[in-house]
């Protein structure tokens, strides 16, 4: 009896670990993501408001 008790504590150890390493994962991609998304609204932000409003459609 003993063993098992001492297999299911390093089988719940090593769910925590792995659910951990997901959190860990998620939470770095989370970040790309985010730092991705304010480099493209900055370059957004840098265009000339004017842009496209005008066309010229003469030959």
């Amino acid at each position: 009896m003993d063993m098992s008790i001492a297999a299911l504590s390093v089988d719940l150890n090593l769910a925590k670990t792995q659910q951990e390493l997901g959190v860990s994962v998620l939470k770095m991609a989370m970040e790309a993501e985010k730092s991705g998304v304010e480099e493209a609204l900055e370059v957004v932000g840098s265009l000339d408001p004017a842009l496209g409003q005008n066309l010229d459609v003469t030959a």
